[in-house]
């Protein structure tokens, strides 16, 4: 059960990057828009891509999947790299700032983060399971108190936190060969199968398509990247 509702951060680049620096995310690596899923449009997003981010309406169609997903991988089972960091999401509307952190966690190796609040929360969840990750970040105020600073900016008007909110973040990301959907609200991470540094983008774009093609008459889509800056 969420202990708090917090008002969604916005799908605006300018206002999520200005949360990333907040945290120690150097400005080397930024959030871009992408206008289009076809090859000819991806090809505008800069690289290299570190993690792509889907933001989309939770429907009933959506609820049926993520339901039948579920049961098939427990079902069949899934090889998931030790190597992925993912956290259960606890509080209310905070999916973009724990999909934020699965896009940084997941490439540290790249990201080189200054001291700050997500350099010290990575350090102490690391060797936590996903559950104490998600219960650790409740007790993270200099994130917590981020989010509830940049929540108020934005190009739309700012809702409440009580506030009925259908749309949710995921963020896709490379690891040891595989492409992952990271979910905090989902039971584990998901193996959409062999990806590359290189080819990031391009296959979690058929991930994204194949969201929106389960549920065609839903437009209100937006997806994201996390790109080396110009």
């Amino acid at each position: 059960m969420a202990s708090e509702t917090l008002v969604p951060l916005e799908s605006n680049p300018d206002v999520l990057n200005k949360f990333l620096q907040m945290l120690g995310v150097p400005s080397s690596w930024s959030l871009v828009d992408v206008m289009g899923l076809d090859p000819d449009m991806l090809a505008f997003v800069p690289r290299p891509v570190l993690s792509v981010l889907l933001l989309f309406p939770t429907s009933d169609v959506y609820e049926q999947y993520r339901k039948k997903q579920e049961g098939e991988i427990l079902a069949k089972g899934q090889e998931v790299s030790e190597n992925v960091f993912y956290m259960k999401q606890n509080l209310s509307n905070a999916c973009g700032t724990i999909a934020l952190v699965h896009g940084v966690a997941n490439n540290t190796d790249r990201i080189k983060l200054s001291d700050g609040h997500m350099k010290e929360f990575l350090e102490e969840a690391k060797k936590m399971d996903s559950v104490a990750r998600g219960a650790l970040l409740e007790k993270y105020p200099g994130i917590i108190n981020a989010h509830k600073e940049l929540a108020q900016e934005g190009q739309t008007n700012t809702p409440r936190a009580d506030d009925v909110v259908i749309h949710h973040f995921i963020s896709l990301i490379h690891k040891d060969g595989s492409l992952y959907e990271l979910d905090g609200r989902k039971a584990f991470p998901i193996n959409h199968g062999p990806t590359t540094e290189d080819s990031l983008l391009e296959d979690a774009a058929k991930v994204c398509q194949d969201f929106m093609a389960r549920d065609p008459s839903e437009l209100r889509f937006t997806v994201m990247a996390l790109t080396a800056s110009d």
